[in-house]
């Protein structure tokens, strides 16, 4: 089967998709990528690509067809805007230079923006009306509103149009979490038409035994690990309530965080005005591919997001790679990802927003023995295997394929 992959981001930015296509390369199909110049999450175009050059290029048998675009700069406001909507008119015109054969389907990969599907329906015209297979990973407009990136009423209600038209003209949504199917119903799809699609995680996200050289990253101590954006959808600030709370308690809890993002450096003041600068630790961004290896070194992992109806319908992608690594897990989350780490065993959930029941939760797992974290990982990790591991996703994806696909 013929696929062109149409995404904003892909390697050697750090999504989802990239793994995804190797493994749909590896399964026999052959699939090519329609996407923009790399600026996530620094906001600047990474070396080596240039908005005046032919970006195009290859990655493990993958070819990848790369539009200019503006990059995100700050992430906020202005920057963000342009950033989008020069992606939807480069990528809308790059689609007429693509030198590939018809495609059997267009699969879109959606984490926001959800103008991504502009491009997707200029290729699908282009192409002669093949069908458009449309990965949903953010609920818009809201997730706009919750992540703080718009509040401007004129743009969410000009992207709740943009939102209805594209997914009229998808033949299948898929969605990353089944909560989401009610609120696109909402907005004209039938239910018919949307497919459930959870994230997959990469193979590399296994149980792996101490590494010492990773070990001697993290203090001595009760080592929690929060791994990914670091942003105001994550609610770090309750993160930040609780570590302070549990220093007073005089617990030798320290948070490592992996990962960066725009709310980094307001909250390394608050950390500093707090006298936190210790046990709140910003260790910088690392490859995907060494998160199993700090997992390893940590006593429990971290997930957290606002309180937010929308973010309550979000399976945040790290549940899974967490799940994968078969450590214990806290979360600070509500709706499905709470769902899911209460229904595997593999932790201890509160409330988004809730710094108390937070620490409450971490006391708890700090008091239990070794063995018994150590069976809340194992929870996880068999969890995970049946929900979430590549090969059955990808099975499920293929079959999906086939509802649709000429």
């Amino acid at each position: 089967m013929r696929i062109l992959i149409v995404t904003q981001y892909f390697w050697p930015e750090n999504f989802k998709i990239n793994s995804l296509a190797i493994e749909l390369k590896n399964k026999g199909h052959d699939i090519f990528v329609l996407t923009g110049l790399p600026n996530y999450p620094d906001g600047k175009i990474s070396k080596n690509y240039s908005f005046w050059k032919n970006n195009d290029e290859v990655w493990n048998g993958i070819k990848i067809y790369r539009s200019k675009l503006f990059p995100r700069f700050s992430g906020k406001g202005i920057h963000l805007f342009f950033n989008y909507i020069s992606f939807v008119i480069f990528s809308s015109i790059k689609v007429f230079f693509l030198i590939e054969k018809k495609p059997n389907l267009i699969f879109v990969y959606e984490p926001s923006p959800i103008t991504v599907g502009i491009p997707a329906i200029v290729a699908k015209n282009k192409f002669g009306n093949i069908p458009i297979f449309f990965w949903v990973q953010d609920l818009w407009p809201d997730s706009l509103k919750d992540t703080g990136a718009f509040n401007n009423r004129y743009i969410l209600k000009l992207a709740d149009k943009f939102t209805r038209y594209i997914y009229k003209k998808s033949e299948i949504i898929l969605v990353q979490s089944e909560a989401f199917t009610k609120y696109i119903t909402k907005q004209g799809v039938s239910s018919d038409k949307i497919k459930y699609f959870p994230n997959p995680t990469e193979n590399f996200y296994k149980v792996v035994k101490v590494n010492e050289k990773y070990a001697n990253l993290l203090p001595n101590g009760f080592n929690l690990i929060f791994a990914g954006n670091i942003g105001e959808a994550q609610s770090f600030d309750t993160l930040i309530d609780a570590a302070f709370k549990l220093k007073k308690l005089n617990y030798p809890i320290f948070w490592n965080i992996l990962g960066e993002g725009r709310a980094k450096n307001n909250l390394e003041k608050k950390i500093s005005k707090l006298n936190l600068t210790n046990n709140f630790i910003f260790k910088g961004a690392f490859k995907s591919e060494e998160m199993p290896l700090f997992f390893a070194c940590g006593d429990a992992l971290i997930v957290s997001l606002k309180k937010s109806k929308i973010f309550s319908l979000t399976i945040p992608a790290k549940v899974q790679s967490y799940l994968a690594c078969g450590k214990p897990i806290i979360g600070s989350i509500d709706g499905e990802g709470a769902r899911i780490i209460t229904e595997s065993g593999a932790g201890f959930v509160s409330p988004s927003e809730d710094s108390d029941k937070l620490v409450e939760n971490i006391i708890k797992l700090y008091s239990l023995s070794v063995e018994n974290r150590i069976k809340l990982g194992k929870n996880g990790r068999a969890y995970y295997e049946t929900e979430f591991s590549m090969e059955i996703l990808i099975n499920k994806l293929e079959n999906i394929f086939n509802l649709k696909s000429v």
